[in-house]
């Protein structure tokens, strides 16, 4: 076996399932580079370390990315509007955050093949345009919000919209079409990190810190709250903190940058340190707006967060009042950059378009021309007088919350593929778990649509949507273990690797060419769960765009 051949995790008979050929080669991180022929083990710390520092990237970025413009909104909102009583969430939400990420990474490094398009080519074209058009528009009303940040950010500062906007544009689109992917990285990177601004204002204000302990490991109501509104920002929480276009962006750019199974550990190390990064932020911003605001007139009536900059300058001085509205313009800028990407790549993987940041503009114009649209359509649509910029928000986080079941059941689908990912498939615990979560998340997803279509949804439907959802959830896991228990050997024929598999080991294993794989093998339960899904997104986003399309017609929101 040569070494471009291990690099591509290839035997001598096997070709590789990459579309571009960008997305093979040395690995050119922000801090590091390694070569395609360095197969070699790493026994030293200092090896290890050198590794980790040319992978670190994706984990950071696409956790980092998504505290944006709307994680700015809902955690201020939460600290503003109930102190610190919802800070256990975050907690729930990380090991749901690294399960996640760390299956489509798993996807992204053995199988060389975007999200959108491996969804296309193992469920058909249905859920293949479904998932492309619904991440387009979910992306596309995204990075609006991302430039109402900026511009939320500008006001503070009393720096001019047209300007700073316009600037804020150039400034995506520059770093992504230099042709030079360790140039967008390294600017990438400079952003991820600049997001730990927060953490000199969270200094600045000194909450307590025995109470952001308390409320952080102690799930709680706020006392006198009304259901039905904490259950809605719980839902844009989850929302925020677990995106849909997270999942697509992660696996292209772990393509993109080359990495292969044989750096998965590492870029577990990655995803743990943006996760840590993103939790940092977010108790930050819940706590120290919490602090200010308890106790204040303003408590209880969050608007924006170009309001909570103002009320830092009130309440705790100038410095931590610039300090966040910068933090919150460096989060609308790494954000709106992460959101585009994750849409051209996988519009440019399904339509087998070149889609690499290692491509110059004029060798992947498609690529870069989607990239640049999303932004351009943003920048245009913030700066026009009249635009319904509240209603797109909300727009943002019902959309999100509906799509997001979704795109979880077709990760965990693809991760016990065996013709997809081979060794790398999930454990049993992993599918139970990530189940769990799926049936959570659809009932989150029925309550928010059901808030949307009424307004004045009551307590008690929601208490009845969580129980009667709960039961639905624990009679369908006992039925899922009793059908294994009862079927073992047909179980064992689905896990049986083919023998061409079988040969490579893990760390070199990897999914060969789309063409060559074999017709997905669904059981009838899974179908079942499948149309039932079909009918309730086709059902639930078309009566959720009914409704917004009414409140648009009805009047400026």
């Amino acid at each position: 076996m040569t070494a471009i051949e291990k690099e591509a995790g290839l035997g001598p008979n096997r070709r590789s399932a990459v579309l571009d050929e960008a997305h093979l080669g040395s690995i050119h991180g922000a801090f590091g580079t390694i070569s395609h022929d360095d197969t070699g083990p790493r026994t030293t710390w200092r090896a290890r370390i050198r590794t980790l520092l040319a992978v670190l990237g994706p984990g950071v970025i696409v956790m980092v990315g998504d505290n944006d413009a709307g994680a700015f909104g809902t955690y201020t909102q939460a600290g503003q509007n109930y102190g610190t009583a919802l800070l256990w969430t975050l907690l729930l939400l990380i090991p749901v955050l690294y399960v996640n990420q760390e299956m489509v990474l798993r996807l992204g490094a053995v199988t060389r093949v975007g999200h959108a398009r491996l969804i296309l080519e193992r469920f058909g074209k249905f859920w293949g345009a479904f998932s492309v058009i619904d991440l387009f528009l979910l992306n596309a009303l995204t990075i609006v919000t991302e430039f109402i940040g900026i511009t939320l950010a500008l006001d503070y500062l009393g720096i001019s919209r047209e300007i700073g906007v316009g600037i804020s544009a150039i400034l995506v689109m520059a770093a992504a079409g230099t042709g030079n992917f360790r140039r967008f990285e390294r600017f990438a990177m400079v952003l991820a990190f600049g997001s730990l601004l927060l953490v000199p204002v969270f200094l600045a204000v000194h909450p307590p810190l025995d109470q952001i302990a308390h409320d952080f490991m102690t799930p709680q109501m706020p006392p006198d709250s009304k259901l039905s509104e904490v259950m809605l920002l719980v839902i844009a929480i989850v929302g925020t903190t677990v995106a849909p276009w997270q999942l697509f962006f992660q696996q292209s750019y772990v393509i993109d940058k080359r990495i292969t199974p044989r750096f998965i550990r590492y870029e577990r190390v990655d995803l743990w340190l943006g996760i840590l990064m993103v939790v940092i932020g977010a108790v930050a911003m819940m706590s120290f707006t919490a602090a200010i605001f308890v106790g204040r007139p303003e408590f209880g009536n969050f608007t924006d967060a170009g309001a909570v900059a103002a009320g830092l300058e009130k309440y705790a001085g100038a410095v931590p009042g610039v300090l966040f509205a910068l933090a919150l313009l460096n989060a609308c800028i790494i954000g709106a950059a992460a959101v585009s990407l994750s849409t051209a790549y996988a519009i440019g993987d399904v339509l087998s378009l070149r889609h690499s940041l290692h491509h110059k503009a004029s060798e992947a114009k498609g690529f870069y021309a989607i990239y640049a649209s999303l932004i351009l359509v943003a920048a245009f649509l913030v700066l026009t007088p009249g635009t319904p910029l509240g209603l797109l928000t909300n727009a943002v986080q019902t959309l999100a919350g509906i799509l997001l079941p979704s795109a979880t059941v077709f990760l965990l689908l693809l991760c016990n593929d065996r013709a997809v990912l081979g060794p790398w498939v999930n454990s049993t615990r992993l599918n139970w778990f990530t189940g769990a979560v799926i049936a959570v998340l659809v009932m989150l997803s029925i309550i928010l649509t059901s808030s949307v279509l009424f307004p004045d949804i009551g307590e008690d439907v929601i208490l009845g949507i969580l129980g009667g959802g709960s039961s639905v959830g624990i009679v369908v896991a006992l039925a899922s273990w009793f059908w294994r228990r009862i079927r073992p050997v047909r179980r064992a024929r689905q896990q049986a690797f083919t023998p061409e598999i079988d040969q490579n080991p893990p760390e070199f294993w990897q999914m060969p060419p789309l063409s060559e794989l074999p017709p997905p093998r669904m059981s009838r339960l899974n179908r079942l769960w499948m149309g039932v899904l079909r009918a309730y997104l086709v059902l639930a986003a078309g009566l959720v765009l009914v409704r917004i399309v009414q409140l648009a017609l009805s009047g400026p929101v």
